[in-house]
């Protein structure tokens, strides 16, 4: 087989699965937060990621409130994802280095879209006029619980609310101290 079409595959593959990765863990971070469940955003990511999680559900419960065949299904998809690409680049995964990775991706991810969230809802504050839109409406859902405990350690003045930054710098350093080190620990293992 060419290398071309081994290559398109491969980036094919893995835009597919890290788009439903991506769907999957909105889903989870939309339940963890407690985002409008009725909004039509949230009511296409239940139907999108429901097929695997129904069947998953009768056998895997909820513990504490979380969602753990949620969580099952984002490693094991992750780790599908991780161990195609390692074995197309000819090594052989290790699985405790391919779930650790796994684990430090689905963090990152996490990351990245809360703090995306947070930076996509303060530039929408600066334009008054689409806040009834349903986007605007989950967003608000999905970052007020994150944002309210640094609200209450600081809060807005004169208009100007220093929450997001204080979430930006604790996500930052969750990357650095937590995710980096599970990442790299991964990798080496793989």
């Amino acid at each position: 087989m060419s290398p071309y079409i081994s290559d398109a595959g491969l980036f094919l593959f893995d835009t597919i699965l890290g788009f439903y990765v991506l769907i999957v863990m909105l889903r989870f971070l939309l339940q963890l937060t407690k985002a409008d469940f009725y909004n039509p955003i949230s009511q296409f990511i239940v139907k999108v990621s429901n097929p695997p999680l129904a069947p998953m559900r009768r056998i895997i419960p909820n513990v504490l409130g979380i969602d753990l065949a949620v969580i099952i299904l984002l490693i094991a998809l992750e780790g599908l994802r991780l161990g195609l690409i390692t074995t197309v680049l000819g090594h052989t995964p290790h699985f405790i280095g391919l779930f650790l990775l796994s684990v430090g991706e689905l963090l990152k991810l996490a990351v990245y879209i809360v703090i995306f969230s947070i930076f996509i809802r303060a530039i929408l504050s600066w334009f008054g006029s689409g806040n009834n839109q349903p986007f605007s409406i989950l967003l608000k859902s999905f970052t007020d619980p994150i944002l309210r405990p640094a609200q209450k350690i600081i809060p807005a003045t004169t208009g100007l609310d220093l929450s997001p930054m204080i979430i930006f710098i604790g996500l930052m350093l969750i990357l650095k101290l937590f995710v980096q080190p599970l990442l790299d620990t991964g990798r080496a293992l793989l």
